[in-house]
């Protein structure tokens, strides 16, 4: 499992952090049945409703026919329909298989243009994941993505269409009107908890990733973490500590790591945090930083600035690559680093940075085995169980966004919607 170690954490903080430990051993206990109140939120909860071997077999069969027949693959997702997948696919994606190229994140003309840019001469298909069918990013994508395919395959083009949405909705009707593929978007996950389900597992499956890796990791996860006490349960810990930072000030929670292979977790696990907490006037704002090149500039705030953030970091224990720094007879006065490899020289900067970075406000490390499918697994359902605890904890409703849609009713309403 997921191992946590906190480095900064002086002997105050360690017995009121017993305390919150002890006062909310019911969050506990109640997540790990599954409330009741949130029954139409948890279908993540148990990885088997929407991952067992039925499911990841439709996947496994539909990815190895778009890996045969495609070149690219158009991701066609915002926020959490493509987060979860493209944190693996940017991380782990094998040689050989499609280009995954993203829309439906962004309205910008010149980022659009770039990605049917990318297209051209390939032959492709595209995903339009979408819950409900209504946000616009991918609904706007969908259209020109699919004149894209008009344009390249003529009668055939709804043959290289797959929609991932829900029963019953806007977008399955135009399924069954155009002859599209269809998957279901799960009613019961939203869609910053929907990685173990077809919307994160087809297109991880089409860069060549092994789902059932993925699934086995949160599988491990999730038997510990609903089984365990709240002595040995990491999740529990680790939300206890982040309510606790919470009350002492630190309101701003900064995920680290010095693998760049991390760089598009972050964002789903920025997402996770931000919608599930922030409302009610609470919750802590999800930062990132990518180490070593920001030790460079925000670094110095870290260190010396207002003292109103705690930070967690991701390791990994396990040597992926190897390069080593030779003398190539210059005189550079860098002669320290001879026949030194650069997994060693990165962990030394880890270990530094966390060593002063704890001086002066708490650090939580957590430790993976390695970086690959599974631990991926084990990241999602370990972050999407301490988020639910955190929020519990804090006294906000996980599941719900309000917010989200204050922008929309008056984008909508200039852009003329009824």
């Amino acid at each position: 499992m997921i191992n946590l170690e906190v480095k900064g954490l002086n002997e105050t903080l360690k017995e009121e952090l017993a305390v919150v430990r002890t006062e909310n051993t019911d969050v506990l206990e109640r997540a790990q049945k599954g409330e009741e109140k949130y029954a139409d939120s948890l279908g993540w909860l148990d990885t088997e409703e929407w991952a067992d071997d039925a499911a990841l077999k439709v996947i496994e069969d539909l990815a190895a026919r778009i890996r045969r027949e495609a070149q690219a693959f158009v991701l066609i997702g915002v926020g959490g329909s493509n987060n979860a997948a493209r944190s693996v696919i940017e991380a782990i994606q094998l040689a050989g298989t499609p280009e995954i190229i993203y829309a439906g994140n962004t309205l910008s003309p010149n980022a659009l243009n770039k990605m049917l840019k990318q297209l051209e001469g390939k032959d492709f298909w595209i995903d339009c994941i979408a819950k409900n069918f209504e946000t616009l990013e991918p609904g706007s994508s969908f259209r020109i993505l699919r004149k894209a395919l008009k344009e390249r395959y003529g009668d055939q083009a709804n043959e290289h269409v797959i929609c991932t949405g829900t029963r019953g909705s806007s977008l399955d009707q135009l399924c069954q009107d155009n002859g599209y593929i269809f998957i279901d978007f799960p009613l019961n996950i939203g869609g910053r908890f929907t990685a173990m389900s077809n919307v994160g597992l087809l297109p991880m499956a089409v860069a060549g990733i092994d789902v059932r890796e993925v699934v086995r990791g949160a599988r491990d996860a999730q038997t510990a973490l609903r089984t365990q006490s709240p002595d040995e349960n990491t999740a529990y810990e680790y939300a206890c500590l982040r309510n606790l930072y919470y009350r002492h000030g630190w309101k701003l929670e900064m995920l680290s790591s010095f693998e760049p292979q991390f760089r598009h977790f972050y964002y789903w696990w920025t997402q996770l945090f931000a919608e599930s907490e922030g409302k009610d006037g609470k919750g802590i704002f999800p930062v990132t930083g990518e180490f070593t090149e920001q030790l460079h500039s925000i670094g110095q705030y870290i260190q010396d600035g207002e003292n109103m953030i705690f930070e967690t970091f991701l390791d990994v224990k396990e040597q992926q690559d190897s390069l080593v720094i030779e003398n190539d007879g210059l005189k550079d006065h860098f002669d320290y680093l001879d026949g030194k490899d650069f997994f060693d020289i990165n962990k030394a900067a880890f270990h530094a940075t966390v060593t002063a970075h704890s001086t002066k406000f708490p650090c939580n490390v957590f430790t993976i085995g390695r970086l690959d499918a599974y631990h991926f697994g084990q990241l999602f359902w370990f972050f999407q169980f301490a988020c639910y605890l955190s929020c519990g904890i804090m006294g906000v409703n996980p599941f719900d966004q309000p917010g989200v849609e204050a922008y929309k009713v008056r984008m909508f309403k200039e852009l003329g919607k009824e």
